[in-house]
């Protein structure tokens, strides 16, 4: 009788501290046994942001008992695990070590594969688990720290072909959020108070709307928003500037995708359109991109709702695509700040950007 695959990921590199154990089903895809995820939501929204220390102080705090909740949900006994995944990157280092570490111990201790994941390809992989989907496909990743387009062509093969030259557009929500006097995390904030607003009020810029293929700005958006606050004086008013800031992040969305659509079917016969990160969970971004799609002739594929937030699941489904391919890490290896999907890429951030 076959060996059972069962595959831990642990993911560490912002503000969620999160395990995870997936089981491999043959064919079809990969069952989630258990996804714990605790969140540090309370601890970081008095100071409008992540405070990395305080991010690397609870995740020490809670790591070994996430792992124990996870193990007890799973029914798996840690000596089960076939291999230990965990990100090693891109994120805050002090939060990166505090997970990558756990799992370096737990791989010497088990003498079981230590499986270096990338959290971005984690994003890029977590709708696997509800859909055989075949590679190439185009990819828009849309998180906190990342916004971009990219040509996955496999497991680790990745081709950026646009990106945000400053800021995220989760970034973008959560400082339009703060502006707003609004609690972190601001992205569900801005979409619920744009439910009851006018889009039509306020008229707010479009950066590098018209150029730059498919790669978007934000930063100029923000400020416009900055500069509008002395007019946001009622509940209303506020609801009135989410829902116009949330109409302009619409407009953009659908240039760019477009444009990039256009840009992944010169080469590629595929039309899987695959959208993650925490910001595809936005009903607004959903449906438009649904719409499009239909129109370009792609399919739009989302992950589920709590799998587009940072989780170990989507860590998990990359350590079993890698520990298939023995695709194993060193005991030496090193948190990376900052790991591009694209090493190739060109580095398109801050003033003076040529596009």
């Amino acid at each position: 009788m076959k060996k059972k695959i069962f595959i831990m990921g642990i993911e560490t590199s912002c503000d969620e501290t999160a395990v995870s154990i997936i089981q491999d089903n043959g064919t079809k895809p990969p069952k989630i046994l258990a996804n714990i995820v605790s969140s540090q939501e309370e601890i970081h929204k008095k100071f409008g942001g992540v405070v990395p220390e305080l991010a690397a102080r609870s995740h020490l705090e809670k790591i070994e008992m996430i792992t124990k909740k996870a193990l007890k949900k799973s029914r798996v006994k840690l000596n089960d695990i076939s291999a230990i995944s965990a990100t090693a990157g891109p994120g805050l280092v002090v939060c990166l070590s505090v997970g990558f570490s756990f799992a370096k111990s737990l791989s010497l201790a088990l003498k079981k594969p230590l499986i270096a994941v990338n959290h971005l390809e984690g994003h890029a992989l977590s709708p696997m688990f509800e859909n055989n989907i075949k590679y190439p496909y185009l990819l828009l990743l849309i998180s906190g720290g990342h916004t971009q387009y990219l040509i996955v062509k496999g497991l680790g093969k990745y081709k950026r072909i646009g990106t945000t030259i400053d800021d995220a557009l989760g970034e973008a929500y959560d400082k339009t959020a703060k502006i707003l006097g609004l609690k972190f995390p601001g992205g569900p904030k801005i979409e619920n108070f744009a439910l009851n607003g006018d889009p039509n009020r306020f008229d707010l810029p479009k950066p590098i709307f018209y150029k730059g293929g498919c790669n978007m700005s934000f930063a100029g958006l923000k400020t416009a928003i900055f500069r509008l606050q002395k007019e946001i004086k009622t509940k209303q008013d506020k609801c009135d500037l989410a829902a116009s800031f949330q109409k302009t992040i619409i407009e953009i969305i659908k240039k760019k995708t477009t444009i990039a659509i256009k840009e992944f079917k010169k080469d590629n016969k595929s039309n899987h359109l695959i959208v993650a990160g925490g910001v595809s969970a936005n009903k607004k971004i959903r449906k438009t991109i649904c719409q499009l799609c239909k129109e370009k002739k792609m399919k739009a594929i989302f992950p589920n709702t709590e799998l587009c937030t940072d989780n170990a699941a989507m860590i998990a489904i990359v350590g079993l695509k890698k520990y298939k391919k023995k695709k194993y890490s060193k005991l030496s290896f090193s948190v990376k700040p900052r790991w591009p999907l694209d090493p190739y890429a060109k580095f398109l951030k801050g003033a003076g950007v040529i596009l």
